[in-house]
């Protein structure tokens, strides 16, 4: 496991490699990273969690288990949110504060953690799956508390901004795909070009995410994305203490081996890269986002093939 999860990891890790390329000889710029990350968000991610779905066949026990999978993570990373809101509370009108408490909870879990669940667990189709509810749980919060946090703005803590975003819509167009067996009937019936399509644009997420990683990376100053003490700590509670955190709340529970696992794989991803692209958005402390995504991202080659260790 601890060969697969490095493997993996420094595969997905060599994908910033052409961003950092093309922009160090000036060929592609960071002013249109914002264009990218619309992309990235809006298009690319749902296609990836509809791929998912339609990839497994329709079992009512499973449309349960991805049900609890849903509320579990959803719940973890309010209280550990909270947790951090009650710790800094007092600092929480410092946006760097804000920032570093989603950072420490929400991670890269569908353009980073999926592609690594699935090559970990590859005889759990249904880990594909649990990646796509957890991206789900994920971005009600992102949209939400997340845009606040990057604002300083209540107005985005709305049912609105938890229903209208493009996680929540992909989810919505997936789910009645998967409860009728929409992509099985395509591909019995000759349509497999239409499946393809939507796996092909699903599949651009991670080197697209990567790529962009890879062309802020470029234009950020090394010393300041190694010397700041509140990136570090960043990194720290999301790379070790929170999938910690979330591993031994589920550990005692009658759960399959794939929940739990998915559960620590997933929650051990990086720093959510959509923190940047909505930084990126809103131009809220885009470079404190930037430098969290950027050194965890890097610092998770060596901290998600450890977790592994103790599957």
């Amino acid at each position: 496991m601890f060969l697969i999860a490095l493997g993996n990891v420094l595969i997905t890790l060599l994908y910033a490699a052409p961003g950092f390329a093309l922009c160090k000889a000036k060929k592609v710029s960071a002013d249109h990273l914002s264009t990218l990350s619309v992309v990235l968000v809006y298009i690319c991610g749902p296609c990836m969690i509809i791929n998912s779905f339609l990839k497994m066949q329709f079992d009512l026990n499973m449309l349960g288990e991805m049900g609890l999978f849903f509320a579990i993570t959803f719940v973890l990373q309010c209280l550990f949110m909270g947790a951090m809101w009650l710790i800094l509370r007092k600092k929480f009108s410092d946006g760097k504060y804000r920032v570093l408490t989603i950072g420490s909870a929400m991670g890269n879990v569908g353009f980073f953690g999926m592609p690594i669940v699935s090559a970990m667990l590859p005889d759990c189709p249904e880990a594909m799956c649990y990646s796509a509810v957890y991206v789900f749980s994920m971005n009600i919060l992102t949209f939400t508390v997340g845009t606040f946090c990057l604002t300083g703005d209540k107005k985005y803590i709305s049912v609105r901004g938890a229903i209208l975003n493009p996680t929540t819509l992909g989810v919505a167009v997936a789910l009645p795909l998967y409860i009728f067996g929409v992509g099985e009937i395509l591909e019995s019936n000759g349509f497999s070009v239409l499946t393809s399509a939507v796996e092909l644009v699903g599949k651009m997420t991670t080197p697209l995410c990567m790529i962009i990683l890879g062309i802020r990376l470029a234009t950020v100053s090394f010393s300041r994305l190694f010397m700041r003490p509140l990136v570090y700590l960043t990194c720290l509670l999301k790379l070790v203490v929170f999938p910690l955190f979330c591993y031994f709340a589920v550990y005692f529970l009658p759960l399959t081996f794939a929940f739990k696992a998915s559960i620590l794989i997933l929650s051990s991803a990086p720093c959510a890269s959509v923190i940047l692209n909505l930084a990126e958005m809103h131009s809220g402390e885009t470079e404190l986002a930037a430098n969290s995504v950027l050194l965890s991202t890097l610092m998770c080659f060596v901290t998600i093939p450890l977790l592994a260790l103790i599957l």
